[in-house]
């Protein structure tokens, strides 16, 4: 099957099988490692890749599905966004496996709550799992790039 969309703000296409996953997709056609598959059961939040603009689980959605759509991953360029600067400058990360999927998550809840309570913070990132649990310094990375999109 023949699908073209948008990564990362560029056209793409890609010839993919039709059982394929996102993540798949993301690996096999494009060399794009960010999302990563843990849990392979859309409980941990590492494979999360937005697809116009809402987060999905990309061990589960069918790569078949972005056909026509607009999809963002964590590899958006050389320069890093506020939301990246954020958690870096938060030390919002450990081993960084769960990163990208947190970082997505962030930039959803950006987009839709300019200035995100922390209850919002904690809600919008509930589905995403720390093991190194890194909650606070994430919670204070997402409260940084908030105030970082403002100015």
């Amino acid at each position: 099957m023949r699908i073209s969309f948008t990564l990362n703000g560029e056209p793409a296409a890609a010839e993919i099988e039709t059982h394929w996953t996102l993540i798949e997709l993301l690996q096999q056609r494009f060399d794009l490692f960010g999302a990563r598959e843990s849990c392979a059961q859309g409980l941990c939040g590492c494979c999360t890749v937005l697809v116009d603009g809402k987060a999905v689980s990309g061990c589960l959605y069918l790569a078949a599905f972005v056909d026509g759509a607009r999809v963002e991953t964590i590899e958006q360029g050389e320069a890093l966004d506020a939301v990246q600067e954020a958690f870096i400058e938060a030390g919002a990360f450990q081993c960084g496996f769960c990163t990208p999927g947190f970082v997505l998550m962030a930039r959803q809840l950006l987009a839709a709550h300019a200035d995100p309570s922390e209850d919002e913070i904690r809600h919008y990132l509930s589905g995403n799992l720390c093991r190194c649990a890194a909650y606070p310094e994430i919670i204070n990375a997402v409260r940084i790039a908030a105030q970082k999109r403002k100015a």
